[in-house]
């Protein structure tokens, strides 16, 4: 893990109780970060981050909720308390609360862009401020596949996680010279405490794992290790960019194509 260069870097991961956020954490970590764990549940944070440091001297837990700009300046003065300033902040908090269009409250829709999308954008502001006083700093944003593939019935998440693909190349434009890289990574199917509830039905599992040409419905692990990089002085001199993590699934449009002769 030296191999990162993530020695004694200070990163902060939004969402970071469960699934993606919390391996996130836990692969950092290991690779030396100190991290702050933030999260709307403050007790799960409070808990992941003990898991990581039973000390506390190097994994802290912090209830926030992205959606409100005090909320994340508080969480930024606790962060400061601690240590003295922030190298790196992953954006991986989000909420689906799906439903079709036609008939999806509003207040559905807001709800999901405040934290998917207008949440980063605090966040992001709040955190690159240290960053911008130093002149160094990453940004990694958890967006997905359904930035790129909309997904139906699912309210504002395609909407929102397109917008926070933009953001990201936009701060990679805005903030690439104050010496602050900015990057995306998007997965495809991972099973997480958000996504467990489609992965109870066997039958509905393994139909999943068939249209995946690695054969597998990834694990938050599969994200956290691009993540990892993209944080890492590996990654430099990326910016603006887009690692998506899914298997092979966005490939698969073409084979849905009936040809005669053929098949998977």
């Amino acid at each position: 893990m030296s191999w990162l260069g993530l020695e004694g870097k200070i990163a902060v991961i939004t969402g970071g109780s469960g699934g993606i956020g919390r391996a996130t954490a836990e692969t950092l970590s290991e690779a030396g970060a100190r991290v702050a764990l933030l999260d709307y549940d403050g007790t799960a944070a409070e808990s992941a981050a003990a898991e990581i440091s039973p000390d506390g001297k190097t994994a802290i837990g912090i209830r926030c909720d992205v959606s409100s700009p005090e909320a994340v300046r508080n969480a930024a003065d606790a962060v400061r308390a601690k240590w003295p300033t922030v190298d790196i902040l992953v954006n991986n908090a989000g909420i689906l609360r799906p439903g079709p269009l036609e008939s999806l409250p509003i207040e559905d829709w807001t709800r999901m862009l405040e934290v998917n999308l207008t949440g980063c954008l605090t966040t992001s502001q709040i955190f690159g401020a240290a960053m911008m006083e130093k002149g160094a700093g990453a940004l990694v944003h958890v967006a997905s596949i359904s930035a790129s593939q909309p997904q139906p019935f699912s309210g504002a998440y395609s909407p929102g996680k397109a917008g926070l693909a933009m953001l990201s190349r936009l701060l990679a434009f805005e903030w690439g010279p104050k010496g602050i890289r900015s990057n995306v990574v998007s997965p495809g199917l991972v099973l997480t405490p958000l996504s467990e509830k489609f992965y109870v039905d066997q039958t509905t599992k393994s139909a999943r794992e068939s249209m995946v040409p690695s054969c597998r419905i990834g694990a938050p692990q599969d994200m956290a290790n691009a993540v990892a990089f993209l944080c890492s002085a590996r990654a430099s001199y990326i910016n603006g960019q887009e690692i998506v993590v899914d298997g092979g699934l966005s490939q698969t449009l073409m084979g849905s194509v009936p040809r005669p002769g053929y098949s998977r």
